[in-house]
């Protein structure tokens, strides 16, 4: 078992960094957008491109500048221009949290097959630091065992620890820690009765279900501008899964669990589609940087 002290951390990291954040709105879109086809096309886009990439996924040209302003606000995006163009380039202190976004989305899905504990104390004053946590950590992909007590598969620790340490910082801060122990668990008995207990299997169930439901019948083929769009939407409602879903064993799930279907769906989506929305996105958005035929 280890201990630690959150140690305290001022950038604007916590900012950027939203795992909490839904799908389908226009900011969640444009965070999309950025983090899958923006690095791609050079780090930067036209002003107008990227409305008109907006315009594609159904965002009106005033809400799609609104979320570009709310994105540069956050320290995801800068404003600068190229040529004389006006545009946006990505911000260099956005890469982390972006590579850290690809690792859970795009990384080999593993079952979990060792489990840690998390046991958190927390200052009666520190409420609305405990409130925050909480629901960080259910972002990140915890299970409630009991208040102030979660569980997780151990591959998140890193992650886990980076939580505690950054949403505490103020405490730290303030000379009255919050303290974070992590133990290795190995849980005993009926693993499906703990998993129904620990974490929310029909809000899981229903998020992969949608997914197969909205994107498991597509038309084709679809033209570049409606690949870019389609990709873009289930990447979108996708990147949210491997977070409440972080590799929750299917022997211990209901036989007709939808996990595997959902996470090879997404798979397909992304040989057929990934590499056309690049394309797209750069002739719209950094004509000069359109992406060489892949061989």
């Amino acid at each position: 078992m280890t201990e630690a002290g959150v140690a305290s951390r001022t950038d604007a990291r916590v900012v950027r960094d939203d795992p909490e954040a839904a799908s389908g709105s226009a900011t969640a879109l444009l965070r999309t957008v950025v983090g899958s086809v923006l690095r791609p096309i050079g780090g930067w886009m036209s002003a107008a491109g990227a409305v008109r990439l907006m315009d594609a996924l159904g965002v009106p040209a005033a809400t799609a500048r609104s979320s570009l302003a709310r994105l540069c606000a956050r320290g995801v995006l800068r404003r600068g221009p190229r040529d004389g163009v006006a545009g946006y380039a990505l911000d260099p202190a956005a890469v982390p949290m972006l590579e850290r976004g690809d690792a859970r989305i795009f990384g080999e899905r593993v079952e979990a097959s060792r489990w840690l504990l998390l046991s958190l104390s927390f200052p009666e004053h520190a409420r609305g630091s405990r409130d925050r946590l909480r629901r960080r950590l259910a972002a990140l992909g915890c299970g409630t065992v009991a208040d102030g007590l979660w569980i997780a598969p151990s591959a998140l620790e890193a992650e886990l620890a980076a939580a505690v340490t950054e949403s505490a910082s103020d405490d730290h801060r303030a000379g009255r820690p919050v303290v974070a122990m992590f133990a290795d668990a190995s849980p005993r008995g009926d693993l499906s009765a703990g998993l129904a207990r620990w974490y929310d299997l029909a809000v899981i169930r229903t998020a992969h279900e949608s997914f197969l439901s909205r994107f498991g019948e597509l038309p084709h083929p679809l033209d570049d501008a409606r690949a870019f769009a389609t990709w873009i939407r289930a990447l979108d409602e996708w990147r949210v899964i491997p977070y409440r879903d972080p590799g929750l064993p299917a022997a211990a799930l209901p036989a007709d669990w939808p996990g595997t279907a959902s996470a090879r769906l997404f798979q397909q989506l992304r040989a057929q589609l990934e590499e056309r929305a690049i394309s797209h996105a750069a002739a719209v958005a950094a004509p000069d940087r359109i992406p060489a035929p892949a061989r």
